[in-house]
C-alpha cells in the first residue's frame, strides 16, 4: 500500500485487515489517527506459545507486533495495517544560514552560544556556536568589546560563517541586520533597541551597550534604509558622551 493518509482518513475494512499501529476502528471501518505512509504487514502464523508473532511488511522488513497489542489469535488470516509517521531529516546549520542563538556566556575573546533555530526552524536539538570578537561587526574591529555587545540570555540573530572546529560554529554579526533582538534588563524587563549599540530599560531607563540588530520597520526612508555602522559615528560619539555624564 505505502501511501500518504492524513488523520481520519478511510484505509480499509476492518474485515480486510487487522487494525494495529497509527489506525483506529470505527463502525466497521479501519481509519487512520496519524498523518504518515499506510503500510500492510503480512504476518507469519505461530504456532508457539510466545509473546511477538514476527511480521514481514510490505518493504520486505521485519517488525515484531506484541499479540496482546492486535487481539489476532493463529486462525485470524488477516494481515496488518499501520500507518508510520515519517521522520523528519534533522536540520542541521550550513554556512550562509541566518540562525537564532541564545547568549550563554562571555569572555574578552567571544561570546559562547546555543543555536535555537535556523531561519524560522527550530531545531529540535541546539547546536553550539560563537561569536568572536573580530566577527561582532564589520567596522572598527580593534575596539570591540565582547561586554559591550552581548550578555548571557540575549536572543541573538546571526549568520554562520564557518563550520568551526569540532565543538562549536563560527557565527557572525558583521552585517547591519544582524545582532542583538531580545534582551532584558535586570529588573526583568525587555529592553528597547535606542540606537545601533544602545539598548534602554523601560522601567528604569537605565541603558546598556549592545550590537543591535537593525530591524526593517515600514515607512522607514530610503536613505535610513541605506545607513551603515559608520553613519553612526556622530551618535556613538553622543551616547559615549551621555554615558560619561551619568
Amino acid at each position: 500500500m505505502n501511501t500518504i493518509v492524513t488523520p481520519g482518513q478511510k484505509l480499509c475494512k476492518d474485515t480486510e485487515y487487522i487494525s494495529s499501529e497509527g489506525t483506529y476502528v470505527h463502525k466497521g471501518s479501519i481509519y487512520s489517527s496519524v498523518l504518515g505512509f499506510s503500510h500492510t504487514i503480512k504476518r507469519n502464523i505461530n504456532t508457539d506459545n510466545n509473546n511477538e508473532t514476527t511480521t514481514t511488511s510490505s518493504s520486505g522488513s521485519s517488525s515484531s507486533i506484541p499479540s496482546e497489542y492486535n487481539n489476532s489469535t493463529s486462525e485470524d488470516k488477516r494481515d496488518y495495517i499501520v500507518v508510520l509517521k515519517e521522520k523528519e531529516p534533522g536540520i542541521v546549520p550550513e554556512i550562509g544560514n541566518v540562525v537564532t542563538v541564545q547568549v550563554l556566556r562571555i569572555n574578552p575573546r567571544l561570546a559562547s552560544c546555543a543555536i535555537l533555530c535556523v531561519g524560522t526552524k527550530a531545531l529540535k536539538e541546539t547546536f553550539n556556536g560563537v561569536i568572536r570578537v573580530q566577527d561582532v561587526r564589520a567596522t572598527e574591529i580593534d575596539k570591540v568589546e565582547i561586554y559591550k555587545s552581548f550578555r548571557p540570555g540575549d536572543i541573538v540573530s546571526a549568520e554562520v560563517i564557518s563550520l568551526g572546529d569540532s565543538r562549536s560554529y563560527y557565527l557572525s554579526t558583521a552585517k547591519n541586520e544582524l545582532g542583538v533582538v531580545f534582551a532584558q534588563s535586570v529588573v526583568g524587563a525587555t529592553m528597547i533597541p535606542v540606537s545601533w549599540n544602545q539598548m534602554q530599560c523601560p522601567k528604569t531607563k537605565t541603558k546598556e551597550y549592545r550590537k543591535v540588530a537593525k530591524m526593517d520597520i515600514a515607512g522607514t526612508d530610503q536613505d535610513d534604509d541605506n545607513d551603515t555602522e559608520n553613519g553612526h559615528e556622530n551618535e556613538k560619539e553622543d551616547n559615549n558622551n551621555e554615558s560619561d555624564q551619568e
